[in-house]
């Protein structure tokens, strides 16, 4: 039996604390990238979305 590794999900197998360590920093750096872009957040600025919107329709036009 492999030696079991103490990590912050508990006690896991290597292959598991590395895996959980891969899939952490991946979140960690989509979050750090939306947040930058500001891709994916409620905080955007409504107007400047409207603004764009209404440049589309009126290129339709």
């Amino acid at each position: 039996m492999a030696v079991m590794i103490h990590s912050k999900y508990g006690y896991e197998p290597p292959e598991w604390v590395q895996a959980d360590a891969r899939i952490d920093r991946w979140y960690r750096d989509k979050k750090r990238r939306a947040s930058k872009h500001g891709a994916f957040s409620l905080d955007k600025n409504k107007k400047v979305q409207h603004e764009t919107t209404s440049v589309r329709k009126n290129q339709w036009y």
